[in-house]
């Protein structure tokens, strides 16, 4: 019974939303409704309901701050890079599909982190014609290195609770990654005849060709650099290549000038990480700070400084935080529903009751699970809070070596969170189409799918240290 309950509030999040009974806002809200129960029964002794959501309501709501800022200040940057109106547009074409939607956006999602790759993705490729489900899935393979997002503050936070060196972590969840990037080539393809873009036969070899040099980078990038910096070093390459392919510039000027928002962003970013202790906001001594050079804030700063450039600035800047406001809610909704089913027990007490009733197949449910974690809550760092050190206790009841339930967990959480209920739920709302999260996880089930086959095979045949 108390299983039961405990696992009602996802199962009703879940069934809404992959009915399309309940907008992404709605089923957040009911499964809030059903988690109270769930945690009132999953607190430990001593604990009590008024004082779990007085913990966790306002660490949720500050947690769900920096992606709203993210978003939001996504959203500006692109709107001040965006043609005026009645501009024509630019057609969209099989090379500009591919380099916008997975290499830039991996790119800038590296740099970046909090889905700012899938939300600069999918309004250019709005800027094409795209809308709807397509759109969306599309915008999502941005999220395809997540472990290398942001620089890789999941993927630490992972190392630092697995204790087991980040590096390590890194370079073994990288084979996976590597195998998951080439395989997307076909979802690839067909997303983009859904959408009236079909792919000749010589533009698929090459952009398998662009899919495999960033895989190879990638492994060779965990295991010769510091984790933080190697998706950022691996797809920078791919990304300037597959942009050159889809708009060629007529010069060298031209190019350095289309670029030029953009390093900026990179400079401005980059910069600001030479900051070695920068003021910060601490409202919480167990939540990382909200230091001044996050990157929300320079998102903002640079966004705000093209704006400017603008004669009607003011105007694309009122227009682009109108529709930030839906996905904000969203985020901040998504953000408490996860701090309460991890901080009560919940999300704990799920993973061990699926391991025990496995049996001896209990090491195959590290990638289920993890998956779980990551759709859940949305985010590494939140996935590997809440669930690696049972991952890790379940990896050594197996017996498996100390390293392997670390990296199938930040592999398989972080594939999650790139196609999470709360990032689904805001590019859903940037669409503003009605666009429901369970069109766009039926888009990308051979996705999902992948994922879990190549965590299953990296615990059966990874090679180890």
């Amino acid at each position: 019974m108390i299983l039961a309950l405990q696992g009602l509030p996802l199962v009703l999040l879940l069934l809404l939303l992959g009915t399309g009974r309940a907008t992404p806002v709605g089923a957040c809200l009911i499964a809030l409704a059903a988690a109270l129960p769930a945690a009132w029964v999953s607190l430990p002794a001593g604990g009590d309901l008024p004082g779990l959501l007085a913990r966790e309501l306002p660490r949720g709501l500050y947690l769900a701050l920096p992606p709203i800022g993210v978003v939001a200040g996504g959203l500006l940057f692109h709107a001040a890079l965006a043609a005026p109106a009645g501009a024509p547009q630019r057609p969209a074409t099989p090379a500009r599909v591919f380099a916008l939607a997975l290499p830039l956006g991996v790119f800038l999602e590296s740099v970046t982190g909090f889905a700012v790759g899938a939300v600069f993705a999918l309004a250019s490729l709005r800027g094409m014609g795209i809308r709807g489900p397509v759109a969306g899935a599309l915008a999502l393979q941005a999220l395809v290195m997540v472990p290398w997002g942001g620089l890789g503050p999941g993927t630490a936070l992972g190392a630092a609770l697995a204790q087991q060196p980040g590096n390590a972590i890194s370079a073994l969840a990288a084979l996976p990654s590597a195998a998951w990037l080439v395989l997307l080539a076909p979802l690839l393809w067909s997303l983009s005849a859904r959408v009236g873009v079909p792919v000749p036969g010589r533009e698929k070899a090459v952009q398998v060709a662009l899919l495999v040099l960033l895989a190879a980078l990638l492994v060779l990038a965990t295991r010769l650099l510091p984790f933080e910096l190697a998706g950022v070093l691996a797809s920078a390459p791919v990304a300037v290549l597959a942009l050159w392919r889809a708009d060629p510039p007529r010069a060298l000027g031209v190019a350095l000038r289309r670029a030029a928002p953009y390093l900026l962003l990179v400079g401005a970013l980059l910069a600001a990480r030479l900051w070695p202790r920068p003021p910060a906001l601490y409202p919480f001594a167990e939540l990382p700070g909200l230091p001044l050079t996050h990157v929300a804030v320079v998102l903002w700063l640079v966004a705000l400084l093209l704006l400017l450039r603008q004669g009607d600035g003011g105007v694309r800047a009122r227009q682009a935080l109108a529709r930030a406001q839906r996905p904000a809610l969203a985020i901040a909704l998504y953000v408490v529903l996860g701090r309460l089913l991890a901080g009560s027990g919940v999300a704990a007490a799920l993973a061990q009751a699926g391991a025990a009733a496995l049996g001896p197949f209990a090491p195959y449910a590290i990638a289920p699970i993890g998956l779980l974690a990551g759709l859940v809550t949305g985010s590494g760092v939140g996935a590997n809070a809440a669930l690696m050190p049972v991952q890790v206790a379940l990896g050594a009841q197996a017996g498996l070596p100390p390293l392997l339930a670390p990296a199938v967990q930040v592999f398989a959480s972080s594939a999650g969170a790139g196609m999470s209920v709360g990032v689904t739920a805001m590019l859903c709302g940037l669409l503003g189409d009605g666009t429901r999260p369970a069109q766009l996880w039926r888009l990308l089930a051979p996705s999902i799918l992948a994922v879990l086959l190549l965590a299953w095979l990296t615990l059966a045949f990874a090679p180890l240290p």
